[in-house]
């Protein structure tokens, strides 16, 4: 029993060495299109793709890390652009707060010069006053010195000398309070012109502070615009690789689609693996997408039994019989689409199979998914990103991808039964209209069954 246990244990063991093994710091060169081109000529199809599998796996994680790093990156961004937003409301204040001190600098500059030009004038007066009362102190001497011979002959009566004197002395007095008066307002007006000048000392101080301050912000502000760019750069720098990984991503996924042989009519367990692979593409799950299909042709069994003959009138005829069928396409709204859909494929458009009308409505969807052709032309682009070329809607592969493309839009990305009912019904009808809801449980009923037979599939795997 020892032996037999060691036996396989060394058959596993050589079986495992047997098989491509990348060590993980070595992916990145391996998982280049051209390096994966050169090993998957020397493995086989099933390797390759699991080479395949692995490398989307690799780039899927390493666009995940970047955009990790993106959003940190974004983040920076927005706090540089807070930061500098922030310095251009300082600057702008700043220059406002200067601008004002500068008036008001200008203003005190206009009230000290008329402070002085008062100061000046009052000077003249106070000059002029000390003249005047000198004159009058002197002619109050000279009457004091007069002999008392000359006072009574020089006057008519002797109180005419006295009246006089009497007048010079009130006029001495007059004269020292107009001069005491003018001091003193020469006094208040230089202690006003003080006030002033250390008032506009003052100001000029703050705008020298606050011109260094916008100095200071300004170049606070260059230097964070500086770190803002390179930030933006490497911003920019790390969408353009996630972009570039996202690429890689997609072109392997391509060629693992195209890795997968579908016939026509897929068997089950062909049409599950194709299902695997969009899953990861559209995140609808393997069931539900084979129960939508199931629904609409069989899994490509049914793709359509008229043929469109008439574009005007959108009449056609029945493929088997030959029998003219009307309204087998709405010419309004899906001829022109259809047309333009079948040319770029180099397709007959009167040759290719489109869905009979049924008792109301038009006909003319098209392929395993049964899209009209106008819904299809919503997704030609998004199909050919995928894809690398155009879509062809009777293609198995192309036809199972946009139906989960479709169904991933209307929610059944959310995997649970309300969402993937409401995305069948959307996908029947177009609404959720409760007299169509016999196909949303049918439907769902069909997913439940699926659900079971893929659980079979894997665990006889």
């Amino acid at each position: 029993m020892k032996n037999r246990r060691l036996k396989y244990t060394v058959v596993f063991a050589f079986c495992v060495l047997a098989l491509p093994v990348f060590a993980e710091e070595n992916l990145g060169e391996v998982c280049g299109l051209e390096n994966i081109e050169q090993e998957c000529q020397k493995l086989e199809a099933a390797e390759c793709r699991k080479l395949l599998e692995k490398c989307e796996q690799y780039y899927n994680e390493q666009s995940q890390k970047i955009e990790e790093d993106i959003s940190k990156t974004a983040q920076e961004k927005k706090t540089l652009e807070n930061k500098i937003s922030t310095l251009k409301n300082k600057i702008k204040n700043l220059e406002y707060q200067i601008y004002q001190s500068n008036l008001i600098i200008k203003d005190l500059g206009i009230q000290i010069g008329d402070t002085e030009g008062s100061i000046a004038k009052t000077s003249l007066k106070i000059e002029d006053s000390k003249g005047k009362l000198a004159n009058i102190l002197r002619a109050i001497y000279e009457e004091d010195q007069k002999p008392l011979i000359e006072i009574i002959f020089s006057e008519k009566e002797l109180s005419d000398f006295f009246d006089n004197l009497f007048a010079l002395e009130i006029l001495n007095s007059k004269s020292k309070d107009l001069l005491d008066s003018i001091k003193t307002l020469k006094v208040n007006l230089e202690r006003q012109k003080q006030s002033l000048d250390a008032e506009k000392d003052d100001l000029e101080g703050m705008v020298k502070i606050q011109t260094l301050q916008k100095k200071e912000s300004s170049r606070t502000k260059t230097e964070q615009e500086y770190y803002l760019n390179l930030t933006e750069t490497e911003y920019q720098k790390q969408l353009q690789e996630k972009q570039e990984v996202e690429a890689k991503a997609a072109e392997i996924r391509t060629r693992i689609f195209e890795l997968i042989g579908v016939p026509k009519a897929p068997t089950f367990g062909e049409a599950y693996e194709l299902a695997k692979e969009i899953e990861k593409i559209t995140g609808v799950r393997p069931a539900f997408l084979l129960a939508v299909l199931t629904q609409e042709s069989n899994i490509g069994k049914n793709v359509g039994q008229c043929y469109l003959k008439n574009s005007s009138t959108g009449q056609g005829v029945v493929i088997s019989s030959g029998k003219t069928v009307s309204r087998v396409m709405k010419p309004s709204r899906d001829v022109g689409p259809f047309l333009e859909i079948t040319g770029a494929l180099g397709r007959d458009a009167f040759s290719t199979p489109v869905s009979c009308p049924m008792s109301y409505g038009w006909g003319g969807a098209m392929g395993p998914a049964q899209f009209i052709p106008s819904t299809w032309a919503i997704y030609q682009d998004r199909l050919q990103s995928i894809l690398g070329k155009p879509a062809d809607p009777w293609s198995i592969k192309d036809a199972f991808l946009a139906a989960a493309l479709y169904l991933s839009d209307y929610g059944a990305t959310k995997q649970t039964y309300s969402g993937e009912w409401t995305a069948a019904m959307i996908y029947f009808s177009g609404s959720t209209n409760s007299k169509y809801s016999f196909y949303g449980n049918s439907v769902m009923k069909i997913t439940q069954q699926y659900e079971q037979d893929i659980q079979d599939l894997e665990s006889a795997n």
